[in-house]
């Protein structure tokens, strides 16, 4: 489950590094983005929740496990809400709470000119790897990510992720939760973790990512795919 600033492609770095043969995965396209870019959609976590329900009940899959980039931490959760008995478990990976995520003035005010403006988009990219990343990565990040999604979706997500809401719902899901998160994420960092997922579920656990900000998935991939594995696999 993708994040906001992705769609399902931005897992592409870490697919050569994924054993299909022991696990059978699924990457989807939330309304709005990828080969999903033009279906219709309300583009909230609560319609990300159904849509995944959705495909897993295309696929015949009763019960499955949810990895969760982002936004798309969030989204797993609302569908771990939305379905208990069938989420097996749960990567959470640099993910957005149930609580949502609050912003003063000025940040809101950037993201929200995200929706129509790549600079901006690509300022957000910087600031949540530590700046610290080539300037030609986070541009063609933000390049994409204009180009995969469809403006409308794009501004209302954001509401739906930074609003959150659930958390009263979500709290006491029981379900294992691995929760990683960069060493260089300026955003959603280990203490923001420790006060929210830690602190709700249970089961819940924290890795953090040696050399990685807010996108593993492209900034240690063959990392990111074995701990994927090894979770996934585990009885």
């Amino acid at each position: 489950m993708h994040g906001w600033f992705g769609d399902s492609s931005i897992f592409d770095p870490i697919l050569q590094s994924l054993d299909g043969g022991a696990l059978s995965i699924a990457f989807i396209d939330y309304r709005g983005y990828g080969k999903s870019r033009d279906i219709a959609g309300e583009h909230t976590l609560a319609e990300i929740a159904s849509d995944a329900l959705d495909l897993a009940d295309a696929l015949g899959w009763h019960r499955f496990g949810l990895l969760g980039h982002s936004m798309g931490g969030a989204a797993a959760l609302r569908t771990a809400v939305a379905a208990p008995d069938r989420i097996t478990k749960i990567l959470a990976a640099t993910p957005v709470p149930a609580h949502g995520v609050p912003f003063d003035p000025a940040a809101k005010k950037l993201f929200e000119s995200a929706t129509e403006q790549p600079d901006s988009r690509q300022a957000i990219i910087d600031f949540s790897t530590g700046s610290r990343l080539s300037g030609a990565w986070s541009r063609t990040i933000a390049k994409l990510s204009m180009e995969r999604s469809n403006q409308r979706a794009f501004a209302d997500y954001f509401r739906s992720w930074s609003a959150g809401g659930f958390a009263d719902a979500a709290r006491g899901l029981a379900m294992p939760i691995l929760v990683m998160v960069g060493e260089h994420d300026a955003g959603l960092t280990a203490e923001a973790m420790k006060q929210t997922y830690l602190a709700d579920y249970p089961n819940s656990s924290l890795k953090i990512i040696a050399n990685s900000g807010h996108y593993p998935m492209q900034e240690t991939p063959v990392y990111f795919a074995t701990e994927i594995q090894a979770f996934f696999s585990a009885d």
